[in-house]
């Protein structure tokens, strides 16, 4: 009998999904992510380092909403000591944090939260 092995969508794949949908669905609300994960150059992370990129700031930020969002995996993801840290200061000084598992969670949990916040 064959199995069949489910590839999980990466992080960043899940992101682009949600992003897009996002920009579509809100066209006038900002969204940007923050270049603080991934792979670099020792030499370029030291620079990054050194111009104010934090280990474990969340992935997304929405301005006008004050939302965070960390994206993770819809299977496999976790969230880092450093990532808490943040979302405690995050949500300590007034902002609403969310920890999304993939891009259909990321959605599920935008449409919630703008229907309790009434900004549609």
């Amino acid at each position: 009998m064959a199995t069949t092995t489910e590839k999980i969508p990466s992080e960043d794949q899940e992101q682009m999904l949600f992003v897009q949908w996002f920009r579509r669905t809100y066209p006038l609300v900002r969204i940007f992510a923050i270049p603080n994960g991934g792979h670099r150059h020792p030499a370029v992370a030291a620079k990054m380092k050194a111009t104010g990129v934090s280990s474990g700031v969340p992935d997304l930020f929405i301005p006008e909403w004050q939302l965070w969002i960390e994206m993770k995996r819809t299977k496999g993801g976790s969230v880092s000591m450093e990532q808490k840290d943040w979302m405690l200061y995050l949500q300590k000084v007034g902002y609403c944090v969310k920890v999304c598992k993939g891009a259909e969670d990321a959605k599920g949990q935008i449409q919630a939260f703008i229907t309790i916040e009434n900004l549609e």
